[in-house]
């Protein structure tokens, strides 16, 4: 029987030996490696922190202990070794095991995060309503994987320093996000080296100053030592920043020595006050594949576990991604005012493609999405063309920026969404499900979806055009219906136009985006029934083909609007109230993706359960002919 076979929980493990914690990390590492290669997800981040899991699990208490991670692709290990091992095999998948941390799936998780940051801020809110309640319990706060690139963390340190409350923060310093690290503190982190002697001359000079200053006394005197004692801290500590925020620094650690970390935390647990533990960690240690591309290393389709290549996968039509990195490269050959930004996601937006090509008009701004969209209004003041890639769920934490930064001012930055709509296995928090909802409050807002690849060159050349406000094109996490044409063979989209895909008569389907594709297959279930509908391509949301739209109530009893987002507020919801205004006889039923959030699946079985098919969309027209007794043509 192995190790890890007799882990049900924390206890468990901490029933083991120390001599044999490093041996079940082994396994852990192990089992990692050949469940994701069956279930393909974020394989890099966890096998880097193996050995902290372990070591955190055997020297504190969880769950009584708040342990918060930072990114839940991290927690893999987390899930094995806190009873969720024999649940590994179906993670990502429908009903099976999150993709990420989440509070309802265990006892052990503290808190749910798919977006990088929130671990120190969420930890800081526990260690204070622990004391508010006059609890007593450890409090730690694992800040990792790229998340020290975003702003939160730092505001949440400068709040824990101030507060002065007994907080642990553990830097898990891979440096790597997704791509490799950027920046002024990936910098910083990768020039502290480890020396057990500074930190000895520190604290005995600490010592030797604290004596004197009793033996002297006097004020004059303690305020000198107090001068020195920062001085000489500044001048030998390593982790000087940290200790200028109030925070008192240990490292950096070897994060794959187990007894290292052990002996740190254990000396930790008996102080007081903002601490942090420096661990240096190897993100995809123990991966097979002897040069893995780093980035692509973060999360992996399925895999060979013994050789780690790739499984062989069906040949298709290309993925929006990559369709779209292409367009922007061969656009950016006509246009040299054209740049792209990323926030770390050079291979998840396609933007790597365009780094290649133009190097030194390509900027990754790392984890950091409102300063990505600023960094854009900047460049556009200058008369750039800013392309800014960032995945519609991460858009989000820009929403400010782009209000008060972009649209406000009018600055013609472009928005690229990938892995808009229904997100497939990522799940709840990466859900690209709001972002025309969100855009649509934004004024002098342009919100476009593209059919097909065609389309999106199309409308990218018309988003180079328009030159009076922002322009957003969102396109979801699949493949495109087929291989796209040279950019130079693809004219501009005209502004504000839809397209009739199909005509008929008593009720038009409004498709928005890759929503056509189902809408023209529940045309063809309908016209078996005997119904003849129109299938329109609301290829812009916002503004509406207001001309187009005039004309379908004239002879339109029913206008179905089909979008993949929230009903909530989006596309059909505008429709709606619009029609309202100057045809209120005419319904206008909306499909989207209700009110509520979505579990991980696979993206057709979300796109599924919301309704969003051909059947789906056939279904709510013949609800409607059977309501109102419409006959059959």
């Amino acid at each position: 029987m192995s190790l890890l076979d007799s882990i049900r929980s924390p206890e468990d493990l901490k029933r083991l030996p120390k001599q044999q914690l490093q041996l079940l990390a082994d396994e852990v590492r192990q089992r990692l490696i050949e469940v994701v290669s069956q279930t393909g997800g974020h394989i890099g981040a966890g096998l880097g922190v193996v050995e902290l899991t372990v070591a955190l699990l055997y020297a504190f208490d969880s769950p009584r202990d708040r342990i918060v991670w930072d990114v839940g692709h991290q927690g893999y290990p987390w899930k094995i070794l806190t009873g969720r091992n024999h649940l590994l095999p179906t993670l990502r998948q429908k009903g099976g095991l999150s993709g990420f941390l989440r509070r309802s799936e265990s006892e052990h998780d503290m808190f749910g995060a798919g977006h990088a940051g929130t671990a120190l801020s969420a930890a800081l809110g526990m260690a204070a309503a622990r004391d508010l309640k006059g609890e007593k319990y450890h409090v730690v706060a694992v800040v990792g994987d790229g998340a020290l690139t975003c702003g939160l963390p730092y505001e949440a340190m400068n709040n824990a320093g101030h507060s002065d409350r007994d907080i642990i923060m553990v830097l898990n310093d891979n440096g790597m996000s997704i791509a490799p690290n950027v920046g002024a503190i990936s910098k910083y982190l990768g020039s502290i080296i480890a020396s057990p002697f500074t930190n000895r001359v520190r604290e005995h000079v600490k010592s030797l100053i604290e004596k004197a200053s009793h033996i002297v006394g006097g004020k004059q005197m303690v305020e000198f030592a107090k001068t020195l004692e920062e001085s000489v801290k500044n001048l030998w500590s390593p982790g000087m920043l940290f200790e200028e925020l109030g925070f008192r620094y240990f490292g950096p650690l070897d994060g794959h020595n187990i007894d290292a970390m052990l002996r740190t935390f254990e000396l930790v647990k008996t102080l007081k006050g903002p601490r942090v533990v420096h661990v240096i960690t190897e993100k995809g240690r123990g991966f097979p594949l002897k040069e893995p591309d780093l980035e692509k290393f973060h999360a992996r389709n399925p895999y060979d576990p013994v050789t780690g290549v790739l499984r062989p996968a069906k040949e298709g039509p290309p993925a929006w991604t990559k369709v779209f990195g292409q367009a922007i490269t061969e656009l950016a050959e006509e246009h040299p005012e054209i740049v792209a930004i990323t926030a770390a996601m050079p291979s998840g937006t396609g933007t790597n493609i365009f780094q290649k090509k133009f190097p030194d008009r390509f900027f990754d701004v790392g984890i950091a999405e409102a300063h990505a969209v600023t960094f854009a209004a900047g460049l556009a003041t200058q008369g750039l063309r800013p392309i800014v890639a960032i995945y519609s769920t991460f858009l989000q934490r820009a929403y400010d920026s782009i209000i008060h930064d972009v649209a406000i001012q009018e600055l013609p930055v472009i928005f690229c969404l990938d892995r808009a709509g229904m997100v497939g296995a990522d799940g709840q928090t990466h859900m690209g499900l709001y972002d025309i909802a969100y855009m649509l409050a934004v004024p002098n807002m342009t919100i476009t979806q593209p059919k097909d690849g065609a389309e999106l060159i199309g409308l990218l050349r018309c988003a180079l055009a328009h030159k009076s406000g922002p322009f957003s094109i969102r396109y979801p996490r699949d493949n495109a219906p087929g291989p796209a044409p040279a950019a130079a063979a693809v004219a501009p989209i005209p502004y504000g136009t839809w397209e009739i895909l199909r005509q008929g008569h008593e009720c038009a389907i409004l498709a928005v985006g890759v929503m056509c594709w189902p809408a023209l297959e529940a045309a063809e279930l309908l016209a078996r029934d005997g119904f003849d509908v129109t299938v329109v391509n609301c290829r812009f949301v916002k503004p509406l083909d207001r001309g187009m739209l005039a004309s379908l109530v004239v002879d339109h009893r029913l206008l179905v609007t089909v979008e993949d987002g929230t009903e909530v507020n989006g596309f059909g919801a505008l429709v709606a109230a619009t029609v309202e205004q100057f045809a209120p006889e005419v319904r206008v039923s909306v499909m989207g993706a209700p009110d509520r959030t979505y579990e991980h699946a696979s993206r057709a079985q979300q796109l599924a359960e919301a309704g969003l098919t051909a059947e789906g969309i056939a279904n709510r027209v013949r609800a409607w002919a059977a309501e109102t007794s419409l006959s059959v043509t």
